[in-house]
């Protein structure tokens, strides 16, 4: 699965899921561009890492949920490496998974969810957007969309955050359906929690123990786990597949 001569966008990777994404296609020898919020240093750090991997890489500070910011964002991944063949929606507005320290329905208001939407859906759309010029000239493209397997299975009711990536896979599927014919993909993985990173720092270690118990391969995904399923997604191995949620769950979501 060579990336050799590709360039992908991942957007929140200087850290967790985002960073092992890019850590994977450098390895197949794409040049990433890493997209980061506020940490450059952690930014910096992972593009290092990639180029060590085999690949190339560079780092390109943006918020997401900005229109103005992504355009930049896109414009000078274009202008450094020449092209995009890859998106990655990765970034998501942060969020703690602690079951016992969630905010229940009651307690939400409307503009929780709407934070969550603007994170998730918003950011997506504003990538999109900008880089569907791109890939129109060239008839060809790929995106992957990172939502989460409580859209399938929500085990834990977080209410805002899995609305939102409910609404984030409506939004794959349809855009799937448009740019089909244009030569452009467009998927999501879903994965069940990962650990370790910054959001499911907070998850107690009894129910991740409980989780494990309950999932057939009996742990929890790594965001290494995560990485091989969106590579899969965005290579020629998938070249018959669009508006698909592929769940990295270890078995808990089995359709």
């Amino acid at each position: 699965m060579n990336f050799a001569g590709k360039v992908v966008l991942v957007t929140g990777a200087s850290r967790g899921i985002g960073a092992a994404i890019a850590r994977a296609f450098a390895a197949e020898q794409a040049t990433v561009a890493v997209n980061y919020l506020r940490n450059g240093e952690a930014a910096n750090e992972v593009v290092q890492e990639c180029r060590l991997a085999g690949g190339d890489a560079f780092a390109v500070q943006a918020d997401v949920t900005q229109p103005a910011e992504v355009a930049r964002l896109v414009e000078r991944t274009v202008d450094e490496a020449g092209r995009i063949d890859v998106l990655v929606n990765n970034a998501f507005r942060p969020y703690a998974f602690d079951p016992e320290q969630r905010t229940t329905f009651g307690e939400l208001t409307w503009a929780d969810y709407e934070a969550q939407f603007t994170g998730s859906v918003g950011a997506a759309y504003n990538l999109c957007r900008a880089v569907l010029p791109h890939f129109r000239q060239r008839a060809q493209g790929s995106i992957v969309n990172i939502v989460s397997n409580l859209v399938q299975n929500p085990v834990v009711p977080y209410h805002d955050y899995t609305t939102a990536k409910s609404a984030l896979v409506g939004f794959s599927r349809n855009l799937a359906a448009e740019l089909g014919p244009l030569g452009v993909r467009v998927n999501c993985v879903a994965p069940g929690l990962v650990y370790p990173t910054e959001g499911s720092g907070g998850t107690r270690a009894q129910f991740r123990d409980q989780l494990m118990a309950a999932t057939p391969l009996r742990r929890l995904a790594r965001p290494e786990d995560v990485a091989g399923p969106v590579l899969f997604l965005a290579s020629p191995w998938s070249g018959f597949v669009t508006g698909q949620v592929l769940f990295v769950d270890g078995g808990l979501v089995m359709q």
